[in-house]
């Protein structure tokens, strides 16, 4: 049996965060994964680092830093994660939508961050291919893109120069803790034991929960993307329409049954690569990641509603992933206060690839008793607990 002093599960972008950031403070780290690093949510995703679409106050402060981190990171790791900072916008279609955007960034504004509203001349300035319908928008200055597979990767790679220890095709089949406090983790390549275990699993993660008797409220989210080859520049930012914030919230908004149904609202987002991200969907339908050519057909509806001159352009391939969702669209990054010693940094939902750099600095300097860089109360797990009995 190998004893390490933190195991870390699961080799998705989360995991890479906790492992770059511990090493980096010199903690002992080692790193599970069932298969190849970035082979779940992290490698079937877009890239953003966004604070637009974060609720004003907490939500988009933890977003900042988030951005504040991977600017850092930019110059720090050796390996280029294609790293762009041209910040992103939200376009509305109707008065109502203008209205509430307006009252949106007034909240970011007096929360702090760099937001303004856009009218029809900014679109029209930002792109021709808009429809000449919409009304405007608002924009964020601060976000940023990245390749996700390459910055979860980069990360890997400085961890590893530091001394982080990373087991690819290693499965954990079972874990217990002992009396004396130390962990037993079973794989398929050997057991582990280890002072300290993190589960970064994302959907995968209440699996690993109960393997200690633990719930972990999180569920699998499907979401679908097209990507599209980029013939001519339709824009040079990521763009959304502002019902994807009444979709991911779960509001109302005024568009056909099942564009509603498939929870469909549009997001574009050109690559380094020259093609573009189209999106986005949102379906609880388990485990499967099976690409649903119904729910494609609506996703390039509505982004021909917005960009109606791109209907002919080609379309390269499709795919879908899970986002671990949690009913309060926060994600979990917590200790477990009964079980001594066991982390949960999961359930970023559609957020990872943002979040993933303050996950990481906040799990290090929760394993290593530090004040944290950003309040953790909001993040902890027993507020599930206190919504329930509440």
């Amino acid at each position: 049996m190998q004893h390490r002093d933190v195991v870390v599960i699961g080799g998705g972008i989360i995991g890479a965060a906790i492992a770059y950031y511990g090493s980096k403070a010199n903690l002992d780290i080692t790193i599970l994964e069932k298969k190849e690093l970035a082979s779940g949510t992290s490698s079937r995703c877009d890239g953003n680092i966004l604070a637009i679409d974060k609720d004003p106050g907490f939500d988009s402060q933890m977003s900042l830093k988030s951005q504040q981190l991977v600017h850092e990171l930019d110059k720090d790791l050796e390996v280029s994660f294609e790293y762009r900072n041209p910040g992103s916008i939200l376009v509305c279609e109707n008065d109502a939508e203008m209205e509430a955007a307006n009252q949106w960034v007034s909240r970011q504004q007096a929360a702090g961050l760099d937001f303004k509203m856009l009218d029809r001349a900014d679109l029209r300035n930002e792109s021709k291919y808009f429809a000449d319908d919409l009304y405007g928008g608002l924009e964020c200055k601060t976000d940023s893109t990245v390749n996700p597979y390459m910055l979860t990767y980069s990360m890997f790679s400085s961890a590893e120069k530091m001394g982080a220890k990373i087991h690819t095709h290693t499965e954990v089949k079972n874990m217990k803790r002992e009396a004396s406090g130390k962990f037993i983790i079973e794989t398929n390549n050997g057991t582990y034991s280890a002072n300290k275990v993190v589960n970064a699993g994302g959907v995968w993660a209440p699996r690993i929960g109960e393997m200690v008797g633990l719930d972990i409220p999180i569920f699998p989210r499907k979401g679908q993307l097209i990507v599209a080859s980029r013939q001519q520049p339709v824009g040079l930012r990521k763009v959304m329409e502002f019902g994807y914030l009444i979709s991911k919230f779960g509001g109302q908004r005024t568009v056909d049954p099942m564009t509603e149904k498939y929870g469909v609202a549009l997001v574009f987002e050109p690559t380094e690569s020259q093609n573009f991200l189209i999106g986005s969907s949102r379906q609880f339908a388990g485990f499967n990641t099976k690409v649903d050519h119904e729910v494609i057909k609506y996703i390039a509806k509505r982004a021909i509603r917005f960009y109606p001159k791109i209907a002919d352009m080609t379309v390269i391939r499709t795919y879908a992933g899970l986002r671990p969702w949690t009913e309060d669209h926060l994600p979990i990054i917590s200790r477990v206060d009964h079980i001594p010693g066991y982390y949960i940094a999961a359930g970023h939902e559609g957020d990872g690839i943002s979040l993933a750099a303050v996950t990481g600095k906040l799990i290090e300097e929760m394993l290593a008793d530090k004040e944290t860089c950003i309040p953790i109360e909001p993040l902890r797990l027993e507020r599930f607990k206190q919504a329930v009995t509440s």
